[in-house]
């Protein structure tokens, strides 16, 4: 994967502004990889929303990935799904999904990185790096450190996760990410298409096919 900054659309952090707006503008800016979590919305309200998003994915000719729900990615016929710690294990995923779709798998210590390592996802998600402001029940902090730690237990492409702000992104990716997934970052900022190019402006170019 050499996607850099990867958008996570969350209706909850931007009530007000329509979710297949900020991934039209962040795709025009050059953002190429995006996921729909929605994780209080019934199936059909998460259905209906993220089926308007792969569309526009599709047409802007970006990624489009779904957090937790592989029903629901296939669905959609999403290019992927996001596991949690707490949703579908990763071979499972992998035999519902198929072999071309995309998984990623979220952690947040040295022994889940391992696990899902061995398992072969096609990316990790890692984090909460500083204190995330799209949720309060996040898990433990890991720091600047943390990621630095777990970057020689896995070669698979990571993406830092928590409360990463712009001015935060050399720092990040100096740690070891290969790229940076953001939330607040995006979705809350007054200019959309600035933010994501300000983002990428801070991310080296991928130097190898594993980044």
């Amino acid at each position: 994967m050499r996607n850099r900054l990867y958008i996570i659309l969350d209706p909850s952090v931007c009530p007000d502004r329509p979710l297949v707006e900020v991934l039209m503008i962040a795709a025009e800016a050059g953002a190429s990889l995006f996921q729909y979590r929605n994780k209080s919305a019934s199936m059909k309200v998460a259905y209906e929303e993220a089926l308007v998003l792969r569309r526009a994915a599709a047409q802007a000719g970006v990624l489009f990935i779904v957090n937790d729900r592989c029903d629901l990615a296939l669905a959609v016929d999403a290019d992927g799904v996001h596991l949690g710690q707490g949703d579908l294990p990763l071979d499972m995923a992998r035999k519902v999904m198929g072999p071309d779709k995309l998984i990623g798998i979220s952690t947040h210590n040295v022994d889940q990185v391992m696990e899902a390592t061995v398992g072969k996802p096609d990316y990790l998600g890692f984090g909460p790096i500083f204190k995330p402001g799209s949720k309060e029940d996040h898990d433990p902090l890991v720091g600047l450190e943390g990621l630095r730690t777990i970057r020689s237990f896995t070669a698979l492409p990571v993406f830092a996760i928590g409360g990463i702000q712009i001015e935060q992104v050399q720092a990040v990716m100096q740690a070891g990410a290969d790229g940076v997934a953001v939330i607040s970052g995006i979705l809350k900022a007054t200019d959309i298409r600035k933010a994501v190019r300000s983002f990428l402006d801070r991310m080296p170019s991928p130097a190898s096919p594993a980044s």
